[in-house]
């Protein structure tokens, strides 16, 4: 690959954030080169090329960072044109997927981690809402997929795809560690359709770590939130 035209991807293994990186370069087929970091020791590299939040994913192209996982897909597509796009052209198509990314992002990821994080009436009340916005979710998804989801695949993938991914690729690990199903193919059957067809995905399976290592991860953030003293 030209130096000229060098990509660099900045990540941690375990960050839903950076795969969402991970994917949108696979799908659009840049080849790339990958950088694992130690969140627990960062690098200098990563400390100046993210100096305001010091975290992954970062993306370097041509030697210019660019930080935070949205902006990050924004630029790909903006940059590459070949390939899948990850955005409609009309605008305002674009301005319907950045509204629901970030109703998944603040409203849905942010009560999976409250889920994750909490216990007792705390934690109930957490499921209690994200189980309001998912129902919310699923009573607009036949305007944001007329056609339907049955007919994702990784040549149409696109950034609302990667986003809801973000959110519950992991929820059968989600479950289990927490006793009770996330996603119920009943109460949601849309976004469950929607979620499981993506999960079929060969570059999604390729992308996502294994059942252990997530449990693992999902463990540890539940008990360093609930007990820190013990981890």
């Amino acid at each position: 690959m030209a130096e000229e035209n060098k990509v660099i991807l900045h990540g941690f293994w375990a960050s839903p954030f950076a795969k969402r990186v991970e994917l949108a370069l696979k799908i659009k087929g840049i080849p790339y080169d990958y950088v694992e970091e130690d969140l627990m020791n960062k690098s200098s590299l990563l400390l100046e090329y993210n100096p305001v939040y010091k975290k992954v994913p970062v993306l370097v192209h041509n030697g210019k960072p660019i930080a935070e996982s949205i902006v990050i897909l924004e630029y790909i597509d903006e940059t590459w044109k070949k390939g899948p796009s990850l955005l409609p052209k009309d605008p305002y198509k674009r301005a319907q997927v950045r509204f629901w990314a970030s109703f998944i992002e603040q409203q849905l990821l942010q009560r999976v981690i409250l889920v994750v994080k909490s216990d007792g009436e705390a934690q109930e009340k957490a499921i209690e809402e994200l189980f309001e916005k998912l129902k919310l979710l699923e009573e607009r998804i036949m305007n944001i997929f007329p056609e339907g989801t049955a007919s994702i695949n990784q040549e149409n993938m696109r950034l609302l795809d990667i986003v809801l991914l973000t959110c519950f690729g992991s929820y059968k690990v989600q479950e289990e560690v927490l006793g009770f199903k996330l996603m119920d193919p009943e109460k949601t059957p849309l976004v469950f359709s929607w979620l499981t067809t993506l999960l079929e995905i060969p570059v999604v399976k390729e992308a996502i770590p294994s059942h252990e290592e997530i449990m693992l991860v999902i463990k540890y953030v539940r008990q360093n939130a609930l007990n820190p003293t013990a981890v």
